[in-house]
């Protein structure tokens, strides 16, 4: 009888061959200007624009729950034609890098979304010319945001505009100046999606015109989508990933098939939002989700739910 692998929860865990642990997240923060800032994000409920003061504590928080590693977006109310506060040494994720490795070090491991959509006038992911992104130009850019945050002392540059080149270049970049030791977790998948939309209000980072079908990929055209992960494994990146991962279960087991590095997976916004405005058990819809995502392939899950995760973890394991 095969139910006798099922007779209680401590059998269950036992024979169980995925298995999350709380390690295997990385955990978003929404960093903005400013002092004792803790702004609720409406479509997000739970999650929160951060000041740096507050990323610091939310951080010892996650580390008294098995959680550390982290990523960081910017939200910039100054934006322009090339999105020069994301490079800026006084802008909000250089600061924030340099605080946060000054009071943790390498007792966290630290990513931060190398992007201009936060901080270009336009809303794009690239270099606006003649109406349409500048894949040149926008590496450019992406390199100098790359090097700066290394400077900074980040631990991963995560590259997701889905230029062409950008791993190529900014690990070019990042060699040149003698920082081999700084990753990149390339969003190296990254599918054109409506499950943005919250993330978009929480960094002020929704385009002003047209969309971004013409640089993210196609939800129709998966062999496109894994190649897209094989060329930038080539270009150096050291970890890819799979971007939204609920809708994109197949391409996730796909990759995983063909690639050595660690695959990551972001358990986006809108999974986030649908569940937990859902009239469903979130916890154990959460749970569900999870672990689909993890069972995959996914090696990292990049995910909101972190912290209830692991809050629930020796609850569910121990």
């Amino acid at each position: 009888m095969l139910r006798r692998l099922r007779k209680n929860r401590k059998i269950i865990n036992l024979v169980s061959n995925v298995f999350i642990h709380p390690q295997n997240f990385i955990y978003p923060f929404f960093i903005i200007e400013g002092k004792k800032i803790k702004q609720e994000i409406p479509s997000m409920k739970g999650i929160y624009r951060l000041s740096i003061d507050y990323v610091l504590k939310e951080i010892e928080k996650c580390l008294e729950l098995g959680i550390g590693n982290f990523i960081l977006f910017g939200v910039e109310h100054r934006k322009d034609e090339k999105g020069s506060w994301a490079y800026k040494r006084e802008g909000i994720i250089p600061k924030a890098i340099r605080k946060i490795k000054q009071t943790f070090g390498d007792e966290i491991t630290l990513f931060a979304d190398v992007c201009i959509c936060q901080y270009t006038n336009t809303g794009h992911c690239g270099i606006i010319v003649d109406g349409k992104v500048d894949n040149s130009k926008t590496l450019e850019i992406l390199s100098k945001v790359a090097l700066v945050y290394a400077e900074e002392g980040v631990d991963f540059v995560c590259p997701s505009s889905m230029m062409d080149l950008q791993v190529k270049y900014i690990r070019q970049t990042l060699d040149e100046n003698n920082f081999l030791n700084v990753g990149i977790m390339s969003y190296s998948t990254k599918f054109s999606s409506v499950f943005y939309t919250p993330f978009r209000e929480a960094a002020d980072s929704a385009p002003k015109f047209g969309d971004r079908s013409t640089y993210q990929l196609d939800y129709k055209n998966a062999n496109l989508a894994i190649l897209e992960t094989l060329k930038d494994v080539e270009e150096g990146a050291d970890i890819v990933m799979v971007k939204p991962a609920l809708a994109y279960l197949d391409i996730i087991y796909q990759i995983k098939q063909k690639v050595l590095v660690p695959v990551a997976a972001y358990n986006v916004s809108g999974e986030y939002s649908l569940i937990v405005n859902s009239n469903m058990d979130t916890e154990k819809l959460m749970l569900e989700v999870l672990y689909a995502i993890k069972r995959a392939g996914a090696d990292i899950i990049i995910s909101y739910f972190a912290k209830d995760y692991a809050q629930l973890y020796k609850k569910l394991y121990a």
